[in-house]
């Protein structure tokens, strides 16, 4: 049964926060010019900037686009009480399908991304036709968009999965499947290794596979990876790898060790803009961004609830967290169907031999086109992977929603 503390929401930013940024926006300055000022090998261009931040300022119609999201996306709020931390007021996206029997779906997303990345697989995935349909939950995880921030530390990886579980139970589903991407791909992983009877399934488009098959714990794949490693591991994916070990990682590594030394920059709007942009330019496969769109996205950070600066907490949380708390996602990952979907232009791009040393693969597909933001950047590419794997090899959790009774959910 849904709780019912689930309550409808708007995006309603007060007019004191876009007057704010404006203003930042007016005195903000950016370093001199230089003959490899607009060089992505060095980051971010500063006309790409200059242009985007003076958009910003004058033309770029927030509340146009506050509207546009708050008639797309069917939003509510609830509340969560994670072991340790307290109560947590939780943002979400929840579309059910018309149809019936359909499959109670966790959407979840990462850094630098937020619940926005939902909307264009959302009538996708809950549509009556074509395969299976879901009804889709996707909440902002704690320290994003217009969910809370969390005041003390150590809020790492397990009590994310919680909160992603906690939702679910909320709205009445005992149980689910998940999809997730980035940070999305961890919690969701943690989620099947905590709850086990609940989350029934999982597929992702970020492949975190970070060591080789074990002899012990898989024989077949560990002969397998050893046999076919070079086939496996394709000369693009490699290359992407190292280019994002060697060239990518910067941000990953400030966020993982000084969290609050960036957080504060990330307080000036341009900053923001800068930070973000470099890798939605970087991480997607030539994504062909408006600038309505990248302000849109980059906005949510700017007016989220704990601030742009809560979001990278993640990274520090999860790198100083104690080894066995976030072994569960690295290890096998038993009793749970386990779909992944590979794009050439995300960031990790392990042999295809570790990622089947993951849990029990019933799906996996080798794309020739995307990067990291799948679910905006191939919406229709990642939804029929989802879809192929609940008509394959996960096709019985579909039979048993259908045949079991189980809490259809809220009726909002």
């Amino acid at each position: 049964m849904a709780s019912s503390n689930v309550t409808p929401y708007k995006i309603d930013v007060p007019d004191a926060a876009i007057n704010r940024l404006k203003d930042k926006l007016a005195v903000s300055d950016l370093p001199d010019v230089v003959d490899f000022s607009n060089d992505w090998a060095y980051g971010a261009p500063r006309d790409d900037i200059q242009r985007l931040a003076k958009y910003w300022q004058h033309g770029f119609d927030w509340r146009a686009q506050e509207a546009k999201l708050n008639a797309e996306l069917p939003q509510f709020k609830t509340t969560v009480n994670v072991e340790g931390f307290g109560e947590l007021n939780i943002h979400l996206v929840h579309k059910k399908s018309p149809r019936s029997g359909s499959v109670p779906l966790l959407f979840c997303h990462g850094w630098p991304g937020h619940f926005m990345e939902v909307a264009k697989i959302l009538p996708l995935l809950t549509e009556a036709r074509g395969g299976p349909s879901f009804h889709v939950v996707a909440p902002s995880l704690p320290n994003y968009a217009f969910s809370d921030g969390v005041q003390k530390r150590g809020f790492s990886i397990p009590q994310y999965a919680e909160v992603c579980h906690k939702v679910m139970l909320s709205l009445g589903y005992d149980k689910y499947v998940t999809q997730g991407g980035d940070w999305g791909y961890w919690i969701t992983r943690m989620m099947g290794a905590l709850y086990p009877t609940h989350c029934l399934a999982s597929h992702v488009n970020m492949v975190g596979a970070t060591k080789p098959p074990s002899l012990t714990r898989n024989p077949l794949i560990y002969i397998q990876d050893k046999l076919t490693a070079l086939g496996s591991h394709g000369n693009e994916f490699r290359q992407r790898s190292e280019w994002f070990q060697n060239e990518g990682r910067g941000y990953n590594v400030e966020q993982s060790t000084r969290p609050s030394t960036i957080g504060i920059a990330l307080t000036d709007p341009v900053s923001l803009l800068a930070w973000i942009y470099e890798k939605l330019h970087d991480w997607t496969d030539s994504y062909p961004w408006t600038d309505d769109e990248i302000l849109t996205w980059i906005s949510i950070y700017q007016f989220s609830t704990a601030g742009a600066a809560a979001s990278v907490r993640i990274y520090y949380e999860t790198t100083h967290a104690e080894v066995e708390t976030t072994a569960k996602t690295r290890d096998y990952v038993p009793n749970v169907p386990l779909g992944l979907s590979y794009f050439p232009k995300d960031l990790v791009l392990p042999p295809l031999t570790w990622g089947r040393a993951l849990g029990p693969v019933v799906y996996e597909k080798v794309h020739t086109s995307g990067g990291h933001f799948a679910a905006h950047e191939r919406p229709e590419a990642l939804v029929k992977d989802v879809k192929s794997m609940f008509e394959g090899g996960a096709k019985h959790v579909v039979a048993q929603f259908a045949r079991e009774t189980i809490a259809p959910g809220s009726k909002l």
